[in-house]
């Protein structure tokens, strides 16, 4: 338990210190968040903040997982390390898209398909590295099955391709998700630390029923490869995340910009696949997938509504539905608390689903 300590407490440290000096590093080199004109008036204010803070919170959790296990004198993991690569990669492809905004001064960075392109390299290299790598009970990083609280057996095995294919969406759902759901002051930085708390509980779970540990696990253990390390992972990011609430909430001083955003839902994506979890994800990050939702359901009506009579309609003010409220008059701080109520709601319903699983097979 050392190194999982260690490691969420210098995550809290890196970003609740870092994220101090990166605002006085970034407002003198000018790097401001651009506002869209389309968007709530409201958000004209935040023209010049600065953006691209995910830095500091990849920086940030990279250190503590080293730190961590510097300290406590433990090898890393494969599963940590390929989760550590999903997540910088990612971040990568946000930072060029931030950077080219402020470059060219204006909302859009990088254009949709070379963004997608971007994710989905770093997605295809993650997939096929996570099938290697088999430990001594010949068990993979990720598998080759669809997964819920654990692996669903007549779902698979499924070929490479489509392991990879499926692999992709995963990680563009959920970075996509994170991306849309950062779009109110600390509203995603919230959710995120809720969500990767619940995946350090399940982690830390399944190392102690693991199917590693016979003598000590139950009749349903967890064939998941390096539960251990994937909690040092989760809470590296839980704590990173909660420090830069800190600065990111109302008033934001600093966002995370696509940086952060792509980065944070890759790495949601990730662990929910070294987990075997990966439909719970859906109800773990509800508030994601609602987000999400709104912004199909009002392109969708948009689009059916022009095409059947004409006149395009819309289903909300505005997308993704936080900005829908906003327009409704309720003060940004209200919207994001009780949307971290709502994400609260989804993360303990989903924990008591993975626990409940286990209990009943006992």
């Amino acid at each position: 338990m050392k190194t999982i300590v260690f490691a969420g407490g210098l995550a809290l440290l890196g970003t609740l210190l870092g994220t101090r000096l990166a605002i006085s590093v970034l407002v003198k080199g000018g790097y401001g968040q651009l506002i869209r004109d389309d968007g709530p008036t409201s958000h004209h204010v935040k023209r010049g903040t600065p953006t691209m803070g995910g830095l500091v919170i990849i920086a940030a959790v990279l250190v503590a997982y080293i730190g961590s296990h510097l300290l406590t004198w433990t090898a890393p993991s494969v599963s940590a390390v390929l989760i550590l690569f999903l997540f910088t990669g990612l971040g990568a492809v946000g930072f060029l898209d931030d950077w080219l905004k402020i470059r060219n001064q204006r909302s859009l960075g990088l254009r949709s398909k070379a963004k997608i392109a971007g994710q989905s390299l770093v997605a295809i290299v993650f997939a096929l590295l996570s099938l290697q790598f088999p430990d001594e009970r010949g068990v993979t990083p990720a598998s080759r099955f669809i997964s819920f609280l654990r692996d669903i057996d007549f779902l698979g095995p499924m070929p490479v391709i489509l392991v990879v294919l499926w692999v992709i969406l995963l990680i563009a759902a959920a970075s996509n998700g994170v991306n849309l759901t950062d779009g109110l002051d600390g509203l995603a930085t919230g959710a995120c630390t809720m969500i990767f708390g619940a995946f350090t509980l399940v982690n830390i779970w399944q190392y102690n029923q693991s199917c590693a540990y016979t003598a000590s696990a139950g009749p349903k253990c967890y064939e998941v490869r390096d539960p251990y390390d994937l909690a040092v992972v989760a809470i590296a990011l839980a704590g990173a995340c909660f420090g830069f609430l800190w600065w990111n909430a109302e008033p934001a001083k600093i966002f995370m910009g696509d940086t952060g955003s792509l980065s944070l839902g890759g790495a949601l994506a990730g662990l929910a696949i070294f987990t075997r979890t990966e439909l719970l994800l859906i109800i773990l990050g509800g508030l994601l997938v609602i987000e999400v939702m709104s912004v199909i359901l009002q392109t969708s009506f948009f689009k059916l509504t022009r095409r059947m009579s004409g006149t395009p309609r819309r289903l909300f003010k505005m997308t993704p539905i936080h900005h829908h409220f906003e327009l409704l008059g309720w003060a940004q701080v209200t919207i994001v608390m009780r949307f971290w109520i709502i994400c609260g709601l989804f993360v303990s319903a989903a924990l008591g689903i993975f626990y409940a699983e286990w209990v009943a097979g006992t």
